[in-house]
């Protein structure tokens, strides 16, 4: 079993307060409170690749900010 996952703080996203954020997979897929972290573990970061080569889900546009 692979325990990587991927975590996403939409704090930490270079793209936070843009248009981006409108359909942002996070926004789209996770109702969420403000300022909590998404987590997604390595099948669902799968499983969500898989559905965005698809076209059913927008694609990932998380980029880190720069320490």
């Amino acid at each position: 079993m692979n325990t990587e996952s991927i975590t996403i703080d939409c704090n930490d996203c270079s793209l936070q307060g843009s248009h981006a954020c409108d359909d942002c997979l996070v926004s789209f897929v996770v109702s969420r409170e403000p300022d909590d972290a998404v987590i997604i573990d390595v099948d669902e970061a799968r499983t969500i690749r898989v559905l965005e080569s698809a076209g059913l889900l927008p694609r990932l546009r998380f980029a880190h900010r720069g320490a």
